[in-house]
Parts: C-alpha cells; sequence; structure tokens
C-alpha cells in the first residue's frame, strides 16, 4: 500500500538502441521540507545504462527547476514513509526481508549525473542477543517509578494497538530529517499490508496511565526462509519514544526487551535496520551491534 500523493509526473524513455531505456518520477507539490530550499524528489528510477540513466535524471532535474525547485532529492518515492536511498555500501551480508535493494551501478550513475550524497542510512547486526547493557536494570527502575509498563502487541486489538503506534510515530518522527506527516488512514494501510507477517510476541508497546509512550517494532527475517534457510534473525524495523525527561533511557530498555524476547523464541541475531546517521537508534544500536550495510540519499541543486 503506498503512502499518497502520487507523482506529479512520470518520466519515461522508450528506445531500442544501446542506450537502453529509463524511467523516472518527480513529485514538487507535496514534498519534504529543507531548510531554506524548495525540495523536489526524484522517485521510481529504473534505467538500464548509464546514458539513459543521465537522460532520465536531466529530464527530471529540467522539470522540478521549471517548477521552481531549488534541490532535487532522490532516490525516493515522494517521501520517506515510502521506498528511498540507495544501497552503497552491500557488505557482505544477504537483503533482509523489507530492505530496499538496487543494482549496484546505480548511484554511480546519479553521481556522474551530479547528484552527491545527502545523508547517510546505516544497518547493523548483532549475532549475540544475550548482550545486556548494564545500565538497564537502573533504566527499568526509573520506568516502573514512573508508571511505565511494557507489553505486547495484543492481536485481537490490532488495529487499536495499531492506533497508539500511530499517535506515538507522529510525534516522535517530526524532528526526523526530511519528515512528512503522514495521514493516520495511510500509515495504518501500511501495517495492514503486512499484518499477516507481524508477530505479536516481537512487538513492544510501552504505556503509561494507558496512555502508549513508546514502542519496538520486530519481526522474523523472512527473507531468509525465501532463501530456504531456518529463521534465526529479526528485523528491528522501528524504534520510537515519546519526547520527554520522564521517557530518558526508554528507548535502550525496549530495545533490551525485544532482544530478550527474540532469544527466548529461539533466535539467535538481529537486524537494526535503516538507521539515519543522527538518529538517537543508532547510538543504542552501537552497544550492541557491527555495521552491515550503507545507504544513501542523493542531492543535486538546481539553482545555479
Amino acid at each position: 500500500m503506498s503512502s499518497e500523493p502520487p507523482p506529479d509526473d512520470s518520466l519515461e524513455l522508450k528506445e531500442s538502441g544501446p542506450d537502453g531505456t529509463a524511467e523516472a518520477s518527480v513529485w514538487w507539490m507535496h514534498v519534504p521540507a529543507l531548510p531554506g530550499e524548495r525540495v523536489g524528489v526524484i522517485g521510481g528510477f529504473t534505467a538500464t545504462s548509464g546514458v539513459a540513466a543521465a537522460r532520465i535524471l536531466s529530464m527530471a532535474a529540467a522539470e522540478l527547476k521549471a517548477r521552481g525547485s531549488t534541490v532535487a532529492v532522490g532516490p525516493m518515492d515522494g517521501n520517506t514513509w515510502r521506498r528511498y536511498r540507495f544501497v552503497t555500501d552491500p557488505g557482505t551480508e544477504p537483503p533482509f526481508f523489507l530492505e530496499p535493494t538496487n543494482p549496484p551501478e546505480w548511484p554511480g550513475w546519479w553521481q556522474a549525473a551530479g547528484f552527491e550524497p545527502l545523508a547517510e542510512y546505516y544497518s547493523s547486526a548483532t549475532d549475540d542477543l544475550g548482550t545486556r547493557d548494564p545500565r538497564l536494570d537502573s533504566a527499568e527502575r526509573r520506568m516502573s517509578a514512573a508508571g511505565i509498563t511494557i507489553r505486547l502487541l495484543a492481536p485481537e486489538h490490532f488495529e487499536e494497538d495499531l492506533a497508539r503506534i500511530y499517535e506515538v510515530s507522529v510525534v516522535s518522527f517530526q524532528d526526523n530529517y526530511l519528515y512528512t506527516p503522514l495521514p493516520r488512514e495511510a500509515f495504518m494501510a501500511q501495517y495492514r499490508a503486512i499484518q499477516a507477517r507481524v508477530n505479536p510476541q516481537l512487538v513492544l508497546l510501552a504505556e503509561q496511565a494507558e496512555r502508549a509512550v513508546g514502542y519496538v517494532f520486530a519481526m522474523p527475517d523472512y527473507a531468509q526462509a525465501q532463501r530456504g534457510e531456518p529463521i534465526t534473525t529479526v528485523i528491528v524495523k522501528t524504534l520510537a519514544v515519546l519526547p520527554a525527561r520522564a521517557n530518558a533511557g526508554l528507548g535502550a530498555v525496549l530495545l533490551g526487551k525485544v532482544h530478550e524476547q527474540a532469544q527466548a523464541m529461539g533466535f539467535t541475531r538481529a537486524i537494526h535496520a535503516l538507521m539515519h546517521e543522527t538518529n538517537k537508534s543508532r547510538n543504542l544500536s552501537a552497544r550492541y551491534a557491527r555495521t552491515i550495510r550503507r545507504y544513501t540519499l542523493f542531492a543535486k541543486r538546481l539553482d545555479s
């Protein structure tokens, strides 16, 4: 299920010669914000050659400039709730479930077209779910004293718990890089689309006075099963906590508890997925995990 809005325009090169084919979509109406800029977004990118990539990216940049954009950002399918960024350092690990992938030559084609790195993202992995941050005991005592409790997602109340997760997300993520507000129904639809894959024992909600104040959303790495392997890895997809002094340390507690829960269920590894270079979750991940993959979001100035 895609999140609105649809592209403001779609571009396509169809040729039978050696230059190949390419496609891209552009957004300029409802796009993420950058201070001092008018952002245009390029997504839906495919190309069969560097020549075709250069041509389609030139067309996309020209249209965005004509629409008043001062910078083109991509690859991004409209906003950060949808598919965006390229794998730029694949490492040796195979792709995990729901991870974006791309041919290795695509980032170079964008750079050859004048795009430069705008932001970096990382995925990390730990092979020891038994590692415990020694600071968690005192953090758990603080959470308990503040009346914060942690429970599993209730599958019989999936919609209600999903609404609680949404309320935490829109507040917790509002200061994230290139954040774009997402309507409740669009958010709910994204998670309904993978409901059959959600294991309630790997989704933890932190609550205070019957109000959600944080959550961690993890799921089995079904890509292992698709490769014919046993599923031994969980993917920590999202970790979010409401900003408040009383919630300091709650993110670490949630991450530690989902590790413990996964280990009790028989998993042996965890992947902390797709963290922005400045995100607090990356600092938490560094206590447990090593970097396995790097991703890059690119940008090109259009007002020069």
